[in-house]
């Protein structure tokens, strides 16, 4: 019987509660806050960008059914962070902070970015 192999678990360059710009897709230049990091599959969903429209089916308490929109889940390849400092996007990278822990920071000014937990 074979050993299965696991791999390393993903870190990303953003997280859930930082704020992006859609670099490619149809989506490119808008802005949002990311609701959710998908690991597993690479993607992201961001608030009011991919959105997608999915037909509910009648049922006794809404009788005609609807068409909700969402938000679709984009390619963490194609969302750039918004520094939170200036406002612009960057390119992230991580370095050991005071406490000797390592933190993201922002490539274009250098300084660190703080960490943003959002539960649902």
């Amino acid at each position: 019987m074979e050993k299965k192999i696991t791999l390393p678990k993903h870190k990303f360059h953003i997280k859930a509660g930082d704020t992006v710009v859609v670099i490619g897709g149809n989506s490119k230049g808008k802005r949002g806050v990311v609701q959710e990091v998908i690991v597993e599959k690479d993607r992201a969903r961001v608030e009011g960008v991919a959105m997608i429209t999915k037909h509910t089916k009648p049922t006794a308490s809404n009788p005609q059914g609807s068409l909700e929109k969402t938000e679709g889940s984009i390619h963490i390849s194609n969302l750039k962070l918004v520094d939170p400092a200036t406002g612009e996007p960057t390119r992230t990278g991580r370095k050991a902070n005071e406490k000797g822990k390592l933190q993201r920071f922002s490539k274009k000014t250098g300084s660190f970015i703080p960490d943003v937990l959002v539960r649902k």
